[in-house]
């Protein structure tokens, strides 16, 4: 097995195709590390924000509450980048994120009840990092997507899938994102 390992890899040694799955894994990991980092930013962000908000809608309770639900059960659920090729810890992360960026949104729905919350600069300073970090999530899960295509088609290609099975058998596909459910409706306003 050996002898057989070294008579393919020495003829693929020259195309850099002996370390490209273990670089492609390690690079769409790193992008997982930064999808992570968005979005611990944006769970550190809102507390601020809930704060700011309820020194003036203490009638919007039930969706601030929401908003710190929400919070609190996307920080639970941990998928680090370990276990990215485990579907099902995948899905509960990122149904909690969504769950998240909902209760957000109808957060800053209702803000617009609130035209003295509006002009504060302390909200406005929060809404636009808040707004900035949720582009920042938006672009490092599209470089994460972009990595994972990578690394998911070189385990799956020849030379790389014979690559991976001599040299690499642990190497499994990583989950990427997908939609979440309802996405492609767009969410309903009311005032």
């Amino acid at each position: 097995m050996v002898f057989a390992a070294l008579v393919i890899a020495a003829p693929l040694a020259g195309c850099g195709q002996i370390n490209a799955v273990p670089t492609y894994e390690q690079q769409a990991r790193a992008k997982w590390s930064e999808v992570q980092n968005q979005y611990q930013r944006r769970a550190d962000l809102i507390p601020n924000l809930v704060a700011t908000v309820k020194g003036y809608a203490t009638h919007e309770q039930e969706t601030l509450t929401q908003v710190v639900e929400a919070r609190a059960k996307a920080t639970q659920v941990k998928v680090d980048a370990s276990t990215v090729t485990d579907p099902e810890k995948f899905k509960q992360y990122s149904q909690a994120q969504s769950e998240l960026s909902g209760a957000l949104s109808r957060l800053l729905v209702s803000v617009e009840r609130y035209p003295d919350l509006k002009a504060n600069q302390n909200f406005l300073a929060l809404q636009s990092q808040l707004e900035g970090t949720e582009n920042r999530i938006s672009v490092a899960r599209r470089d994460y997507i972009e990595a994972v295509r990578v690394y998911n088609t070189e385990l799956t290609t020849i030379p790389g899938a014979w690559v991976a099975k001599i040299l690499y058998p642990s190497a499994k596909p990583m989950e990427t994102f997908a939609a979440a459910d309802g996405a492609q409706s767009a969410p309903t306003v009311k005032f």
